[in-house]
């Protein structure tokens, strides 16, 4: 495949209801094409990462990517621009857009990545809010596909906070027809706004209580921390998640053959035990991984000629 026959050069991504169903599954083939590919077809371009939230595996996955696609990456923390001197984004990402060649933003608000997208004359991609998590939901999927052969036809079970990463998920399975069950307490839902999507409408979710319900005879079980960047603990929500914890005995719920994800990093004891973090149904290491492979895919896509 051709990274120019997905079509999606010079397009911003804030959340995979950016792409067709066809486009996600064509940057998947891609991705597993470039995963031993470093021919440099990027040479000479230069990668902005601006990242308001630290990070490990998007930050570390990124520049990787762009080296081995031979571009250059400049990584940014808030403190280091003129943002934290109020600057506004409008006028930071126009000014960035005439120095790189596509700007990568880790940040809080979906509105202020929206904002950076509108400004920016160069190609947006989402690196974490906190409405979508897009690329690692793509390295979940490239995941899936290697360990079942395929995305058609899986029962996915998620268990935990209706978080950006539940909401990016909610939008892939709508995207891609994967039956998708959450178990989240309730006050901790999916946010409105991206259960009333039109994609998402007509193949919603299966939202329940109980994480048995939602795990009973599952592909695949994916979980997250409680606690997103940025929220503060509190006792009242760890009372709420009392008995969310992924253990041993809800992964025997799911179908024999399941698969265990977790974006990491991974709160042990809390929202998964080490037994079955470390277990042999754990696929997070590869999950890490396929982070680096389906963002060379992403911006090869984006950026390739």
């Amino acid at each position: 495949m051709l990274a120019t026959d997905i079509g999606i050069q010079g397009s911003d991504l804030l959340t995979l209801n950016d792409l067709s169903a066809q486009a996600i599954l064509d940057l998947l083939d891609l991705s597993a094409q470039l995963q031993h590919v470093h021919d440099a077809p990027l040479r000479g371009r230069t990668i902005g990462l601006l990242f308001r939230k630290p990070s490990t595996r998007t930050r570390v996955s990124f520049e990787v990517a762009a080296l081995e696609l031979g571009a250059h990456s400049i990584y940014m923390t808030e403190e280091q621009t003129q943002l934290s001197r109020g600057e506004t984004v409008a006028d930071t990402a126009k000014v960035l857009s005439r120095y790189l060649q596509a700007l990568v933003v880790r940040t809080g608000a979906h509105a202020e990545l929206e904002a950076f997208a509108e400004a920016a004359t160069v190609p947006v991609v989402n690196a974490l809010t906190d409405r979508f998590h897009p690329c690692q939901v793509l390295a979940d999927l490239k995941t899936v596909r290697e360990a079942k052969g395929t995305l058609a036809d899986l029962e996915v079970a998620w268990v935990g906070d209706g978080n950006n990463m539940l909401q990016e998920w909610i939008v892939a399975a709508a995207q891609l027809g994967i039956r998708l069950r959450a178990a989240c307490p309730a006050g901790y839902d999916p946010d409105p706004v991206v259960l009333s999507l039109p994609n998402v409408v007509a193949h919603p979710p299966t939202i329940v209580r109980s994480p048995a319900e939602a795990v009973r005879g599952a592909d695949v079980v994916i979980t997250d921390t409680w606690l997103s960047m940025g929220q503060k603990d509190s006792d009242q929500k760890r009372q709420a998640f009392e008995g969310f914890t992924v253990d041993e005995a809800l992964m025997a719920k799911a179908d024999s053959e399941a698969i265990f994800l977790h974006c990491l990093p991974a709160h042990r004891g809390e929202e998964v035990t080490d037994g079955v973090l470390d277990g042999t149904q754990s696929v997070v290491l590869d999950e890490a991984e396929n982070r680096l492979h389906v963002q060379k895919a992403l911006l090869l896509a984006i950026l390739g000629e």
